[in-house]
């Protein structure tokens, strides 16, 4: 399948919405939730995941642009790859990952619209290329990020289930 530079625009612009609605909707505590994943993996939370997102969208990023991974990550599989960014930014403060995430889609937009068409029209593609700006982002977000706060609202706790807030802004972030 054939792409063009406003369609790929489109989808990223699209699942970052999605995704920047649930992480602005998060609240403190939400953030060290642990997400649903197999025991024999490292225990992510909810902030965990969304540096995975955010990792692999830069990464992609460097590869449209024919850039080399970082010489500390050069020749590293998936599976430690992705154990060096959680090691990376477990410890770091919500609000740092948060300002990440809204920076790495910035230079995601900006690359992708210097992109010619004719570099997006060269080559057939499966139907989700680019993954990593949206349907990776948005399966994480789905089975990682909503599916915790999901069952965290479900589980009863004294005083009865939790309530979710709506908010608007980033300052419940830091």
């Amino acid at each position: 399948m054939r792409h063009t530079r406003k369609e790929v625009i489109a989808r990223t612009r699209r699942e970052f919405a999605d995704l920047d609605r649930a992480v602005r909707r998060l609240r403190p505590a939400d953030w060290k939730l642990l997400v649903p994943r197999p025991p024999s993996r490292d225990p992510w939370t909810v902030k965990d995941a969304l540096c995975h997102i955010v990792y692999w969208k830069e990464h992609t990023t460097r590869v449209f642009r024919g850039e080399p991974r970082p010489p500390d990550l050069r020749g590293l599989d998936i599976k430690r790859l992705n154990r060096v960014i959680y090691e990376r930014w477990r410890g770091r403060r919500p609000s740092e990952v948060v300002a990440w995430h809204r920076r790495v889609h910035a230079d995601v937009v900006k690359m992708l619209a210097k992109t010619s068409d004719e570099w997006f029209a060269r080559r057939d593609h499966s139907k989700e290329w680019p993954l990593d700006f949206d349907g990776h982002s948005a399966a994480h977000r789905l089975k990682d990020i909503e599916a915790a706060i999901s069952a965290a609202a479900a589980t009863p706790r004294a005083g009865g289930a939790r309530k979710r807030r709506v908010t608007r802004g980033t300052s419940h972030q830091r």
